[in-house]
């Protein structure tokens, strides 16, 4: 297995006491977080459904993601930061703030997180998408848990992760696949078999595939109300807008190139589209008048999807989600480039009628593609007109495991 120099053996002198069963539930979620925000808000929403199920539970979730602080976390759900880290032009990464080498920052997140392990105690571990971490930076808390018996260990993936040839080589290179099989008690898809299977070109071998759950896709739904922008508009949305630049280019091109392209539109950024790319946006949304207006980040944004007329979008897991959620007609916009993961969810929902997607190679990536598309969004048929039984209940399904697993939990340390 890869990351084999970060592992430690377990010391017994730390090992977790067996809790009774009336000590209040402790579930940990791990987001390695390296850039965006699809990790971190779904730790967040998972967390949010878990102590509502169960009232006396605590969570707390362990990210790397720079803007965790700008989000408010539900009722005794908490986080904390891992240093973090960036993703270079090349493909590599670095310290995004501590002027430390790569192997050094890893071995400091290694050791944070499990600490924060030995020191919480969680009855249940839930990773996302990254069996072994960032750089294998899990395994010796796995490694530890698996030692000690001290957690219930979930390893959770979204809808579609890649290609299958693209993922059996990333995944052999992590050695992923091993630590799936060593240690995970359970295996969750937040999505439908039938939509898409993100294991399909893994060697999981029948025992892990036993231990899988599909739980469906996670719903969202409104917090704290806040009042939506005058009506009527659509909503234009990068996710984190790292890799937004092309969609949003275009909608502005739409939107210049035809004066009389309704409704306006609402443009959130998103925290990681900035610097002199923004600003020029910025200058281009001054000049269209109020036809479009923009906004750099809304942790709220589930009040923006509520009350649009219609949503364009780039294909992430969580976005769709929310097109999903509120029932919006829907304009996806994939990128392609590192993973073909948003084009495979958005093609696959596009088959099923849950939305329409702009394709590069189909449709070509114009202003008048957009025009079409934005003039196209009224006479779309809305996701539930499509959507079956059960495709949003991920959240109720996730809630019964956890209780299925704390009752597992409780009953091994009763014993």
């Amino acid at each position: 297995m890869t990351g084999g120099t970060l592992k430690q053996s377990p010391d017994s002198s730390t090992a977790p006491n067996a809790h009774p069963p009336e000590r209040a539930p402790r579930v940990m979620l791990y987001s390695h977080d390296t850039f965006g925000l699809g990790h971190l808000r779904r730790s967040r929403a998972l967390a949010g459904a878990i102590t509502r199920a169960q009232p006396d539970a605590s969570a707390l979730i362990l990210t790397g993601s720079p803007v965790a602080g700008r989000f408010a976390f539900p009722r005794r759900v908490d986080h904390m930061r891992l240093p973090g880290v960036t993703k270079r032009s090349d493909g590599t990464y670095e310290s995004a703030t501590m002027g430390m080498d790569i192997d050094e920052v890893t071995h400091l997140r290694a050791g944070l997180i499990r600490t924060s392990v030995q020191q919480y105690e969680p009855d249940i571990l839930i990773v996302d998408k990254e069996p072994t971490g960032f750089r294998g930076e899990l395994l010796p808390t796995l490694e530890y848990l698996k030692e000690t018996g001290g957690a219930k260990l979930v390893l959770g993936l979204r809808d579609v992760l890649d290609e299958p040839e693209v993922l059996a080589a990333e995944w052999a290179r992590k050695g992923a696949v091993e630590a799936t099989r060593e240690f995970f008690h359970e295996i969750w898809i937040y999505g439908q078999r039938s939509i898409y299977d993100p294991t399909a070109g893994l060697d999981l071998g029948p025992d892990a595939r036993a231990r899988m759950h599909w739980t469906g896709y996670l719903r969202r739904e409104l917090g704290t109300p806040v009042d939506p922008p005058k009506q009527p508009y659509i909503l234009i949305t990068p996710g984190g807008g790292g890799d937004g630049e092309a969609m949003v280019n275009l909608v502005l091109s739409a939107y210049e190139t035809d004066p009389d392209l309704s409704p306006r539109a609402v443009l959130v950024y998103g925290p990681f589209l900035s610097g002199e790319t923004r600003t020029l946006f910025e200058s281009r949304v001054e000049r269209l008048n109020s036809r479009v207006t923009a906004v750099g980040f809304e942790s709220q944004i589930e009040t923006l999807f509520a009350g649009a007329e219609g949503v364009v979008c780039m294909g992430g897991y969580n976005t769709f989600c929310e097109v999903l959620s509120f029932d919006k007609r829907a304009v996806i916009v994939p990128r392609t480039v590192p993973r073909l993961e948003q084009w495979i969810r958005a093609s696959r929902a596009e088959d099923l009628g849950l939305v329409r997607m702009l394709d590069e190679n189909r449709d070509g990536l114009t202003a008048q593609s957009m025009i079409r598309a934005i003039r196209g969004l009224a006479d779309q048929p809305r996701p539930s007109q499509t959507m079956d039984a059960g495709l949003l209940d991920g959240l109720d399904y996730v809630a019964q495991r956890v209780e299925a697993l704390l009752r597992d939990r409780f009953a091994q340390a009763a014993e």
